[in-house]
C-alpha cells in the first residue's frame, strides 16, 4: 500500500552517504505509502525562534514505528486478497487525499509541521522540481501497492533489498557517483541474493514481479532525481508529505478513471467507512512516528531496524496470511541483506 503512500508510499534501501538528507534515512526503512523526506531549494529562514518538536526516546519510538510500518503493509494486504478490495490506486490516492487533509490539520494545531517556514515555495520550483518527483512518487506507491495483488508479503519484502541496487545503479547514469570495484561486488551480491530467493519463490507471478521491479525503478529515479533537482534544506516525513500528498493525489485522480474506472466507487458501501478511515490513519500515523524516528537514531540505527522490521513481516506473513518462505529463499535473503548492510556501512562509496 502506500506511503501509504506504503509500501507503504510499503519504508523501506537507496544510497546513504554520511552528509545524506534525511530522505535517504528514511527510504533505508523502507517506508513504502508515505514517509518520504526529501530537500528543497532557498529555505526562507524563519524570523522567529520556536520551540523545540516533542522528542521519543529510541526504546520508546522504535517498537511504535515498526509496529506501525508492519501494520500499514499488512493492512493493506488484508485489504487487497482478504477483503477483495483490489483498487491500488484508488487506496493509495484515498490515502494521499487523508494524508493531504491530516498534515493541514497538524500544521494549524501543533508544531510538528514548523518546517513549512523554512521552505520558500515558488511556481518555478513547483513545476521543475516538485511536479516531476511527485510524479515519480505516485507511481511509486501505485506499483508497489499493485504488486501485492500478485506477489506474497514475504517476497516483496525479499524484493526491495534490490532498491540500494536501482539506486546505484541509476546515479552511476547521470554521473552522481562512479562506479567501482567494491560498489560493483555489494551489486553481485544483493543481485544474487535477490535471484536466489526469487528461484526459491513457490508461487512466483512473472507479471508480479515486472509490477514489483518497475515500483523499485520509479522509487530509484525519484531519489535520484530529488539528488539533481532539489538542493538545500532537509525536510522530514511530514512537511514532505505536505506538499508531495497533494500533488500525488491529483496525479493519481487523472489515473483512476483509466485504471480501474467506477469500480472502487460502487465497492465503497460493501468496505464501510471504518475500514477505510481507519487504513489511512494508520499510514498517517506513520508518518507522524516516522518524524520522531529520524530524530533519535543514526543512518546504522535506522537500516537495522528496517531489516529488523523486515524479517518480522516476513515471518508474520507466514503466520497470518499463510506464505511459505523455503530454506532457498531464507539463504538467497541473507545474502541479499549481507550485501545490503555491506552498503551501508561503508556509506555506499
Amino acid at each position: 500500500m502506500s506511503s501509504s503512500p506504503q509500501d507503504e508510499k510499503d519504508i523501506k534501501l537507496e544510497v546513504v552517504e554520511s552528509n545524506q538528507p534525511v530522505e535517504n534515512n528514511m527510504d533505508e526503512l523502507d517506508i513504502d505509502d508515505s514517509e518520504r523526506a526529501s530537500m528543497l531549494p532557498s529555505p526562507a529562514v524563519a524570523q522567529t525562534p520556536r520551540q523545540p518538536k516533542p522528542k521519543l526516546t529510541a526504546t520508546i519510538i522504535i517498537p511504535i514505528w515498526i509496529v506501525l510500518s508492519s501494520s500499514v503493509i499488512i493492512y493493506n494486504n488484508y485489504l487487497y486478497n482478504n477483503l477483495n478490495f483490489r483498487y491500488p490506486v484508488f487506496t493509495v490516492t484515498w490515502h494521499l487525499t487523508f494524508a493531504a487533509i491530516g498534515t493541514r490539520v497538524l500544521q494549524r494545531t501543533t508544531r510538528l509541521l514548523d518546517g513549512t517556514k523554512d521552505v520558500s515555495m515558488s511556481k518555478d520550483m513547483f513545476l521543475k522540481s516538485i511536479l516531476p518527483i511527485g510524479f515519480l512518487f505516485s507511481g511509486s506507491l501505485i506499483l508497489s501497492n499493485m504488486a501485492y495483488l500478485y506477489l506474497s508479503v514475504s517476497y516483496i519484502q525479499m524484493l526491495k533489498a534490490f532498491n540500494a541496487v536501482a539506486v546505484l545503479i541509476i546515479s552511476w547514469v547521470f554521473r552522481l557517483s562512479e562506479p567501482n570495484r567494491k560498489l560493483a561486488f555489494i551489486v553481485l551480491m544483493i543481485s544474487s541474493g535477490v535471484a536466489v530467493a526469487s528461484g526459491g519463490e513457490l508461487k512466483f507471478n512473472l507479471f508480479g514481479f515486472i509490477v514489483q521491479a518497475a515500483a523499485v525503478a520509479f522509487e530509484a529515479s525519484r531519489l535520484v532525481m530529488i539528488q539533481i533537482l532539489l538542493h538545500g534544506l532537509k525536510m522530514d516525513p511530514l512537511v514532505s508529505l505536505h506538499y508531495y500528498a497533494p500533488v500525488c493525489a491529483f496525479l493519481n485522480l487523472f489515473a483512476i478513471p483509466f485504471t480501474e474506472g467506477l469500480a472502487p466507487f460502487y465497492e465503497l458501501a460493501r468496505l464501510g467507512p471504518l475500514i477505510l478511515i481507519s487504513n489511512a490513519a494508520v499510514a498517517f500515523l506513520l508518518n507522524i512516528a516516522a518524524v520522531f524516528l529520524v530524530g533519535v537514531g543514526s543512518g546504522l540505527v535506522l537500516t537495522l531496524t528496517g531489516v529488523f522490521k523486515d524479517i518480522l513481516l516476513i515471518t508474520g506473513s507466514t503466520v497470518f496470511f499463510g506464505s511459505t518462505v523455503t530454506l532457498i529463499q531464507v539463504f538467497g535473503y541473507s545474502i541479499a541483506l549481507g550485501g545490503l548492510l555491506l552498503f551501508k556501512l561503508t556509506g555506499g562509496k
